[in-house]
């Protein structure tokens, strides 16, 4: 196999760690941690650590906490205001075009993965923020030509600015 020039420019390189977006969520209320557990374990009850507060008291957390999928940003933001905006997905150079920078031009691209950690739960009162970055660029050849690997970042913290969940993306456009 032939190894071609790198479709990462200098311009993607200086990019990484840049911010993508930021979003502030409402106050999460005990209703959207309770609604959101009966969506996800329904038809069985969900645990009562998320929607039972004297049980959830007695508990090793103290109180009603979110589910891990739970996502405070699902119906509307506080910052910025309103329903979230999605990138046009069919757009492969999508993440160079809101930084201002040109893409690789490459035509296709597919999900590579996502990896999850979890950090404090979220709990009710809890004002999250989420932190989307560029994590960076690698690349390699492939069956089909030169394959672009793109880490996506995102970091959600609380009001007391402790981690709850940090996740990476990986894009790969070819």
């Amino acid at each position: 196999m032939t190894t071609t020039s790198s479709v990462i420019s200098d311009a993607m390189r200086a990019a990484a760690g840049r911010e993508l977006s930021r979003l502030v969520s409402y106050p999460v209320s005990a209703s959207d941690i309770r609604r959101w557990a009966l969506a996800a374990y329904y038809p069985a009850e969900p645990p009562p650590r998320y929607w039972d507060a004297e049980v959830a008291a007695r508990s090793r957390w103290g109180g009603i906490i979110a589910p891990e999928d739970f996502n405070p940003f699902a119906w509307m933001s506080a910052e910025p205001r309103g329903l979230p905006r999605a990138a046009g997905v069919s757009d492969a150079d999508v993440t160079e075009q809101h930084l201002g920078i040109d893409g690789p031009g490459l035509a296709r691209q597919l999900n590579g993965g996502c990896s999850v950690e979890y950090g404090v739960p979220i709990r009710v009162d809890d004002v999250i923020t989420s932190v989307h970055r560029l994590g960076g660029y690698s690349e390699r050849d492939g069956r089909l030509g030169r394959m672009l690997f793109t880490a996506l970042e995102s970091t959600w913290t609380n009001q007391h600015r402790e981690v709850v969940k940090r996740t990476t993306m990986t894009l790969i456009r070819y």
